[in-house]
């Protein structure tokens, strides 16, 4: 079986006026089903350019893009919009839950949009609460909970879809350290109990650590992929 993830010469260029931004220039790479990776740069190295496209946020200018053997590369906004409801949970720095909304509520959300019978989305979103600790938070708004409990909602509702990839975006940016590494060992678990693809952009080394594969990016191109033997264990 090959990569779940395959990309070859990948390009996106942006034109602000007369002038082309490279933000990503020739990006090749392969990522594994059930490989945890982190992806690192600064600001404008082409991180979030990337993780962009992988998620199907985006189509690159020029080059290729495989996702589980599907060339997604050239796949039209519907196409896309299928493959992110389907294959891919998302969870971001700024948490993006609803304020009025319960913490099963906000979970819901993604099998709502599918169309999911009413008890179905909440036997599922309760499930997913409980596979990220947060069993008897279900009517709690998210002003009601500490921010670490927050994302950890953000995360029930990236996994209550079911997705083969998580990919988190800065998802410790808005934490205490403390928070951060519950988090990070959240995903760790997610990754090597359940087997999830678990792809991270961020800037911070100690976060990057708790993935078993790290890429540097730098001016739109990988310049460092090296995988760490030794990931930190999980701590409760």
């Amino acid at each position: 079986m090959g990569a779940l993830i395959v990309t070859k010469d990948l390009w996106k260029v942006y034109r602000l006026g007369d002038v082309e931004v490279h933000a990503l220039r020739g990006v090749s790479l392969e990522i594994e089903r059930g490989e945890f990776v982190a992806v690192m740069g600064a600001s404008g190295s082409g991180k979030s350019t990337l993780m962009n496209i992988i998620g199907c946020l985006d189509t690159p200018t020029r080059g290729d893009y495989w996702l589980d053997g599907r060339d997604v590369g050239r796949a039209g906004q519907d196409t896309l919009a299928e493959i992110r409801n389907q294959e891919i949970g998302f969870i971001f720095q700024s948490f993006n839950l609803i304020p009025r909304t319960s913490a099963l509520e906000n979970v819901q959300l993604p099998l709502f949009y599918r169309g999911t019978p009413l008890r179905e989305q909440r036997a599922g979103a309760a499930a997913a609460l409980a596979r990220v600790g947060l069993s008897g938070r279900e009517p709690h708004y998210p002003a009601q909970l500490s921010g670490g409990q927050q994302q950890r909602v953000a995360i029930a509702r990236a996994l209550v879809s079911a997705p083969s990839i998580l990919l988190a975006d800065e998802p410790t940016g808005n934490l205490d350290t403390e928070s951060s590494r519950e988090i990070m060992t959240l995903l760790q678990g997610l990754n090597r109990q359940d087997g999830l693809t678990v792809i991270l952009v961020t800037h911070e080394t100690d976060i990057a650590a708790y993935a078993a594969r790290q890429m540097q990016m730098s001016d739109g191109q990988i310049v460092a992929d090296r995988s760490t033997a030794a990931a930190p264990a999980g701590k409760g």
